[in-house]
């Protein structure tokens, strides 16, 4: 497993922007595919976004397609999660998580590590 610890959180007005950073620890971090997901409450956890070890593929799902955008720098085992456009239905606590393997990058119980979470609150 991997250790990851999230930051960047915080409060925005709509049509915001944040950028929530992910630090990873562990194994190289080259060889994980990496997701955000978030949780609102009273409601499941949910893809966000996702990106491959080497950061060729990623992957949004359609509620934040051309509003966000993964990325991740190998040589600082960080993930990024540009978020713009901030919308009030975004308000969530996100995570990011790890896996080995890209293939079922948007199902939660596919993912090995997790990180505690941060909260993102955007008000119209």
């Amino acid at each position: 497993q991997v250790q990851l610890v999230e930051s960047g959180g915080g409060l925005v007005q709509a049509g915001g922007s944040l950028r929530l950073s992910c630090a990873a620890s562990g194994r190289p971090f080259s060889s994980y595919a990496m997701g955000w997901f978030r949780q609102a409450p009273g409601k499941e956890r949910e893809f966000v976004a996702a990106i491959s070890g080497r950061g060729i593929r990623t992957d949004y799902a359609d509620s934040v397609k051309g509003r966000f955008t993964i990325s991740r720098d190998n040589a600082k085992n960080t993930v990024y999660l540009q978020m713009n456009s901030l919308k009030p239905e975004d308000t969530a606590v996100y995570y990011c998580t790890a896996k080995e393997y890209y293939n079922d990058y948007d199902q939660a119980r596919a993912y090995d590590s997790w990180g505690q979470g941060t909260q993102v609150t955007v008000s119209s």
